[in-house]
């Protein structure tokens, strides 16, 4: 039986939770994040959803994101999952699922919230311990809010503009 479809509301902000399977890793060189953030910025455009913080750490992914459809995250995570493992299997020549199991959201339902999600995700590595401070990890989206460096995937939130 087919699972359902989730369905998210148009314009309200999520964040994404992604896990890799058993927790392990899903990203194993430099190049395999750049693989990961060229295809979510394809699948960003393609569904038009605007992402306004993101980290990828070598086991998971956090994205803050907004839809302007119902189905327009689970468009992006699935466009991105296809893409992205299919590429990542071919290379390191394995098989089989590298996220565990489907991604987790959380609704984003003020701008406190939008503030702390944001915060909470740009210092995953330094919680990590695999930095002291955020501007030391490249996959993260306080290179932009933080470094002020341009990422062509983010969309400024309007709490920024």
């Amino acid at each position: 039986m087919p699972r359902k479809p989730r369905f998210y509301a148009p314009d309200i902000t999520c964040h994404i939770v992604q896990r890799g399977n058993n927790r392990s890793a899903c990203f194993f060189a430099e190049d395999d994040f750049k693989i990961y953030i060229n295809a979510l910025t394809g699948a960003l455009i393609q569904y038009n959803v605007k992402l306004h913080a993101f980290v990828l750490m070598t086991n998971h992914v956090h994205l803050l994101m907004t839809p302007s459809t119902t189905e327009g995250i689970s468009q992006v995570m699935q466009s991105v999952g296809r893409t992205y493992v299919s590429t990542i299997n071919r290379l390191y020549q394995r098989t089989g699922t590298l996220w565990e199991g489907r991604h987790k959201a959380c609704l984003i339902d003020s701008e406190a919230y939008f503030i702390a999600c944001l915060r909470y995700i740009e210092l995953n590595p330094v919680r990590a311990n695999m930095i002291k401070h955020p501007s030391e990890y490249p996959w993260s989206s306080y290179q932009f809010h933080g470094a002020g460096k341009q990422i062509a995937c983010l969309t400024p939130h309007p709490l920024y503009q």
